[in-house]
């Protein structure tokens, strides 16, 4: 049975997110995670571009659709991406539902604190669950270099704080806590009484979540501090593909095994004369 949004919101064992854009990965991550973020970040893990801004509402949505599809357990989140959401609650709201209604997803996640609190609370106001997101906030960056570590001076990180309340007055039902230092997201945590999901803070927020293909090694370039890679699948990825490419070239591959059984002498002859 699929987790819900109450079951998150109340759960008191850490919360465990994963980002996931594809079936195969959400097949394997289900079994272990409370929630599966479809994030706008597949526009740079599988399409290569250089930030989030480059991810569309068409891009959202096929991607959500494979992974509301590939799940049973998790519950499954969908970026708002990039304008989609910014500059009226009631274009936020035809669009969060035209997400949700063609995935099937559970909710959306948008980035903004005090600046979104009321497209958040117009949102689930009309009975759209929202993830919000503070700190880092990626559609904001537009090279690669804005990537920053936030709230380290007073003024920063008092408005971190009243972000965190803001989102949590609107509606939200947990909040992202990116690139925030270790201190300041485990105040935030104990000021809120929504989930907060750590990436790049603290391990005293409610739960975690990285981008699976950082998290597996998967990635193009230097993935950020926070991330601990658990394994090196693009590593073991590129042996097997030289050792495919070495046994093409040897005719090691495709052996007897791997072919189909042959026609009889007397079958590729008829066949012959038939096509002739």
């Amino acid at each position: 049975m699929r987790k819900t949004i109450d079951q998150i919101r109340t759960q008191e064992t850490p919360v465990v997110c994963l980002t996931s854009y594809t079936a195969p990965l959400t097949v394997q991550a289900d079994q272990y995670c409370d929630l599966l973020l479809v994030g706008d970040s597949v526009s740079m893990v599988l399409y290569g571009e250089e930030t989030t801004q480059s991810a569309t509402m068409e891009m959202m949505i096929r991607h959500g659709k494979a992974v509301v599809k590939a799940s049973k357990k998790a519950v499954i989140i969908v970026d708002m991406p990039y304008g989609s959401y910014e500059s009226d609650p009631v274009i936020a709201l035809q669009n969060a539902q035209k997400i949700m209604d063609e995935t099937g997803c559970g909710g959306v996640k948008l980035e903004g604190g005090e600046q979104q609190a009321a497209t958040i609370k117009f949102l689930t106001e009309n009975d759209i669950p929202v993830m919000a997101h503070i700190g880092l906030l990626p559609q904001s960056v537009s090279e690669p270099s804005g990537y920053k570590v936030q709230g380290r001076d007073n003024d920063s990180a008092a408005q971190l704080i009243r972000d965190a309340k803001a989102v949590e007055e609107a509606g939200a039902f947990c909040v992202v806590i990116e690139a925030v230092p270790h201190d300041l997201a485990s105040e935030i945590t104990q000021m809120v009484t929504i989930p907060t999901i750590g990436i790049g803070a603290s391990n005293n927020c409610n739960g975690q979540i990285l981008v699976a293909e950082d998290m597996l090694g998967m990635s193009v370039g230097k993935p950020p501090k926070f991330v601990k890679q658990y394994e090196n699948i693009a590593q073991a990825m590129a042996t097997a593909i030289k050792d495919y490419a070495d046994e093409v070239k040897t005719r090691q591959f495709p052996a007897q095994e791997h072919t189909y059984k042959a026609m009889t002498s007397d079958m590729m002859q008829d066949s012959l004369k038939k096509a002739s």
